[in-house]
């Protein structure tokens, strides 16, 4: 398979720590009111019900780093693979919320960050959910004032947004906070580096009114600081092997998995499709990415923030497994997560299948995956 061409955006992944619960259908960056148009996923007339299922709930947060989602939903991918299964969708704000959805049985299938899948998983004893295929790499970055902030030794003194206590980016700070030698009480944020949570939505705000200096976010709040006025200090790229590291994960519930196998990878089937379509098309799928932002939030990202935030992220059905383990490790050592056990986190097998019928390679899940004695 050809190596996939950087596409656009990164969730800001959510909460390691357990934050409130956000209602479904939320906007997810607060770039507008929800308003969503379904009217090009209509069941394929005729079409027989996959396993017999009617219906189909999918979650995922209208943002970039959800690009697979965003393009599948818009294209009507999804709903081509699913049949007569009827694909049925939500969007959240944060991954307790959707966590919380996938524990009550309101959603099926998800795509989300590696913070929430990691803390899900964990507070359930590995009972609740797999992850079973990657969407996204990249698209997270520091963003600076200028004025105060000239190099990267100037974050010391500072106010630094992060999107959410615990949550993927909040972690990454933290973690690079320590590498500089630096403390901060991760709890409390304060320390050498004030590390102030701030909702994605209100990030931009609170930069103009001078409140923070800067934020380590992901697209396209990034790109929207920015456009503000704001520079691009780091790229969270650069700081890993390859500059790839997982932004966006699909899990599933365990349940669902077993129960449905067939529904499972048909929505895998149509995630596959789309992520190939994203890459041989990226200009048109950055303008569907956008038209069902637009269907979810009530308001279209301006090209000055698209753009560069599109360019940013890699979408991909590797979910680059060992940085989920790496990523785990920082939420350790930053004080926020207890070693966690992470066996049986994926099971790959369903994309795998998918991704061999489709004659593209098989991906690995780092040791982490379900044993092969253990069904789906």
């Amino acid at each position: 398979m050809p190596e996939p061409r950087r596409s656009a955006f990164r969730r800001g992944a959510t909460a390691l720590a357990a934050l409130s619960l956000l209602a479904i259908g939320a906007t997810a960056c607060g770039y507008g009111s929800q308003a969503t148009d379904d009217s090009r996923q209509d069941v394929v007339a005729g079409a027989k019900k996959i396993d017999g299922l009617d219906s189909v709930r999918i979650g995922y947060f209208g943002n970039l780093t959800h690009a697979t989602a965003l393009v599948g939903r818009h294209e009507g991918l999804f709903q081509k693979e699913l049949g007569g299964t009827k694909a049925q969708y939500a969007t959240f704000n944060a991954g307790p919320s959707e966590i919380e959805a996938l524990n009550s049985g309101s959603v099926d299938i998800g795509w989300i960050g590696p913070s929430p899948a990691i803390n899900g998983y964990t507070k359930a004893a590995g009972k609740n959910l797999r992850i079973i295929s990657g969407s996204a790499s990249g698209g997270v970055k520091l963003v600076v004032d200028p004025d105060r902030i000239k190099s990267l030794d100037d974050i010391k003194g500072k106010k630094i947004a992060t999107p959410q206590l615990g949550n993927t980016q909040d972690v990454a700070f933290l973690n690079w906070i320590k590498e500089k030698g630096w403390k901060v009480d991760a709890q409390s944020g304060q320390g050498d580096v004030s590390v102030v949570r701030t909702d994605n939505k209100i990030t931009p705000d609170a930069y103009k009114s001078g409140s923070i200096d800067g934020a380590w976010v992901p697209e396209p709040t990034a790109s929207k600081l920015v456009a503000d006025g704001a520079k691009v200090l780091l790229d969270e790229a650069d700081l890993w092997p390859d500059k790839k590291f997982v932004i966006t994960n699909i899990i599933v519930s365990q349940t669902f998995l077993k129960e449905h196998p067939d529904v499972v990878e048909a929505v895998l089937r149509g995630s596959v499709k789309t992520n190939a379509w994203i890459n041989a098309n990226p200009d048109d799928a950055k303008a569907s990415a956008n038209a069902q932002l637009a269907a979810d939030t009530g308001k279209a990202l301006p090209a000055e923030v698209l753009d560069p935030a599109w360019r940013s992220i890699e979408v991909t059905d590797d979910p680059l497994a060992a940085t989920l383990g790496t990523e785990a490790e920082h939420a350790v050592q930053a004080g926020l997560l207890k070693k966690p056990d992470l066996k049986g986190i994926y099971d790959l097998r369903p994309l795998n299948k998918v991704l061999a019928a489709e004659g593209r390679p098989t991906v690995e899940d780092a040791g982490l995956g379900v044993r092969q004695t253990q069904s789906r």
